[in-house]
């Protein structure tokens, strides 16, 4: 039996998890996507290794939460089973620039399908195109309806009802006024227009000179400052305490880092996370007796 919880990330820096660094003319260093929306992710397996290199640095209970590696001469190989499961992250909202407009986060049925189950949200899912009430955008004259402009065209508001209980309660600072669902269908393109897009070169080892020889330019793409992304998490026990002592009534979060590009500026976060599996009550701790049992 498993106890749930669930992450949310809010982007401090560009975040890019994905394709590492090459030299090569032409290489454009991709971030990992979501097969169907075409959306950035982060694996399961780079959240976990983050958390367990944090943990290793802080206490001994590693092995404990994430299982320890093989040990030579056993012949099972000495392995244990991580306690806490963790499974990748998906995006919520995006922040898009609308050119003459303030900025605003999309999203799409399918990404807040995925987080209502993650976080067992007791709301009906909104429709394509449907923004608050209090969205600022460009009225058709003679109608209701709002109009936001992109790079690549116009889309229309067709439903206003308040998104305020699709944004998460920690973590994040949003406001209902920002907030855009899409069609599943736009998602994609819209993504393609927020990602964070830098050319990099190699330079010579000896002198501050571009390497001609290896290929002159390569190219990374990250999701831009300000994503929000949720994951769930699953644990055996319940007193899972990555970033130490829980304390009461606080926001149980802390800034770390994501992807292999932290040295240039990449990957800073703030990870804030709840649920069950962090409760050390005593009912969950006479609940996690009887299962022991």
């Amino acid at each position: 039996m498993y106890r749930k919880a669930y992450g949310i990330i809010e982007t401090l820096a560009p975040l890019h998890v994905g394709a590492t660094a090459g030299e090569e003319t032409g290489n454009l260093n991709l971030i990992f996507r979501d097969q169907f929306t075409q959306t950035g992710i982060i694996p399961g397996s780079s959240i976990r290794g983050r958390f367990r290199a944090d943990m290793r640095s802080q206490n001994g209970e590693v092995s404990k939460w994430y299982g320890h590696e093989a040990v030579a001469g056993q012949e099972d190989g000495g392995t244990t089973e991580a306690a806490v499961k963790f499974e990748y992250a998906s995006l919520v909202w995006l922040p898009v620039f609308c050119p003459g407009q303030p900025i605003v986060w999309v999203s799409c049925p399918s990404l807040l399908k995925r987080y209502k189950q993650i976080a067992g949200i007791n709301v009906q899912l909104p429709k394509s195109y449907t923004a608050d009430p209090s969205l600022q955008g460009r009225v058709i004259p003679g109608t209701t309806e709002k109009v936001l402009f992109f790079n690549l065209g116009f889309i229309g508001i067709e439903h206003h009802e308040s998104l305020e209980a699709w944004i998460p309660k920690e973590g994040t600072d949003l406001k209902p006024k920002q907030l855009v669902v899409v069609d599943d269908n736009d998602i994609a393109m819209l993504h393609e227009m927020a990602l964070y897009r830098q050319s990099r070169i190699k330079m010579l080892d000896d002198m501050k000179k571009v390497d001609t020889k290896t290929g002159a330019f390569f190219n990374v793409e990250a999701l831009p400052v300000g994503s929000v992304l949720v994951f769930p998490v699953a644990s055996k026990e319940v007193g899972w305490q990555p970033f130490g002592e829980l304390q009461p009534s606080q926001p149980y979060s802390q800034e770390l880092y994501f992807g292999g590009l932290e040295s240039i500026g990449f990957g800073r976060c703030k990870v804030t996370l709840s649920g069950e599996a962090l409760d050390r009550s005593e009912k969950n701790e006479a609940t996690q007796q009887e299962v022991n049992n």
